[in-house]
């Protein structure tokens, strides 16, 4: 009797992109196959060589900006064995934290427990894998073409859930270079200069990673002057309070996604200290005790450029002329720098970069930007019955928070009970 014949393998979920969001989809995945007994087929694709989360911001001593508590998975499932109460109780730690009083663990930590949880699930990503394509197959199915050693594959998916992060930003005109750096490449650069002893080091902008990079430094280097530059006139605290941090609840999502467009844009703008150009009080307070210190010892090596801007930066093997002015009287002054460390923020990915041919059947809006459904679908053609996914670049149609790590666990969960809901068939997982 001749031997059935099979069709090519079809996976009901591709990942693409193995960061913390896709970990909780993958956590998610695992979770609703223990409680439902369905399989589900996915495997993921990551282009780094291994897991990793915004490394070259691993700062010794800087912590999350986020409770622990909105890890991959407690808001969605408190009792899963991958939360970081789980993680810490494996290291035998649990109790040590506990002792420490506090809601924010280390940015060092954190990671330890995103690598702790992708190890569980390494058989199912494929490190060193780009995906470069997305077309339809048929109304089913979509072809993911990935790169891996040169060699380009073909797989087919049902579904398929975008997870590739944000990307860094530096300004108009300005390129990366041997001493112009962005902070995402801030401790690999150190790392390439072990031996360094700077002389003077230039650090522009006004949020988070900025202050980070700052202290670190100034730290780091005890006999490095230390220029921070940014056009505010000094760091804004964010706003962490209470009542504001409603905004990162997930009924905001909903509150969101249903407002019309004007209402949208209000809460975005209301919301932006929240999140975006800001800066923690403590580390606030910590720079400006650092500087008053230097002042009374009559020794300044911390220099707060406020009210200024870079006009001009020209970097070479050597090191970085940085012209820089002094917005209230225009007076621009040269700096001589041997690096110059630019944290000037991240900007999210657009999905029809990556979608190719599969987004001639995607939706969208007026203003050139993805219709995304309420599950995080991107709206598609009449008859497609494959799903895109968004973990991420939904901050249009979702708010602020829909993207963001303090929505992880919850975002998955939904965009797994879409999936399992709009799915023709479950195939047993591998």
């Amino acid at each position: 009797m001749p031997a059935e014949r099979r069709g090519p393998r079809v996976h009901d979920v591709v990942g693409i992109g193995f960061g913390p969001s896709n970990l909780a989809l993958a956590v998610a995945l695992a979770e609703e196959r223990e409680e439902h007994g369905a399989g589900v087929d996915a495997v993921f694709f990551e282009k780094q060589p291994e897991f990793g989360w915004h490394r070259g911001m691993l700062i010794d001593g800087a912590t999350m900006q986020v409770h622990f508590l909105k890890d991959l998975v407690s808001l969605r499932n408190p009792a899963s064995r991958y939360s970081f109460l789980a993680y810490l109780h494996d290291r035998g730690r649990l109790v040590d934290f506990v002792n420490h009083k506090t809601m924010f663990p280390t940015r060092v930590e954190f990671h330890d427990y995103l690598e702790w949880t992708a190890a569980a699930f390494a058989d199912r990503v494929r490190y060193g894998t780009e995906v470069v394509a997305l077309r339809p197959h048929d109304d089913e199915t979509l072809e993911v073409v990935a790169r891996r050693d040169d060699r380009l594959e073909t797989h087919l998916a049902r579904n398929v859930v975008i997870g590739v992060g944000l990307e860094p930003v530096l300004p108009e005109g300005v390129q990366a270079g041997e001493r112009i750096w962005h902070t995402e490449d801030l401790l690999t650069r150190l790392e390439e200069n072990k031996d360094w002893n700077p002389r003077r080091l230039v650090v522009v902008g006004a949020g988070q990673s900025a202050a980070e990079a700052v202290e670190y430094l100034h730290r780091t280097f005890p006999e490095t002057e230390v220029c921070a530059v940014f056009a505010r006139y000094g760091y804004s605290p964010a706003d962490d309070s209470a009542f504001a941090n409603r905004i990162f609840d997930p009924e905001a999502v909903d509150h969101f996604y249903a407002a019309p467009g004007d209402v949208k844009r209000m809460l975005l703008d209301y919301s932006r200290n929240t999140n975006y150009s800001v800066v923690d009080l403590d580390l606030i307070d910590e720079l400006y005790r650092r500087s008053y210190a230097e002042k009374v010892a009559g020794a300044e090596r911390l220099r707060i450029l406020n009210a200024s801007r870079v006009l001009d930066v020209r970097g070479d093997a050597g090191g970085a002329r940085v012209t820089v002015a002094f917005l209230p009287t225009g007076e621009a002054a040269g700096l001589d720098a041997d690096a110059v460390v630019y944290a000037t923020g991240y900007r999210e990915r657009d999905p029809f970069d990556l979608l190719g041919e599969a987004g001639g059947d995607c939706l969208a809006g007026p203003d050139g930007r993805p219709v995304v459904e309420r599950d995080y679908r991107l709206a598609t053609a009449s008859g497609r019955a494959w799903g895109v996914y968004l973990q991420g670049a939904t901050e249009h149609s979702h708010g602020i928070a829909s993207s963001l790590l303090s929505m992880t666990a919850v975002r998955t969960g939904e965009i797994v009970r879409s999936i399992a809901r709009r799915s023709a068939r479950v195939t047993p997982a591998v």
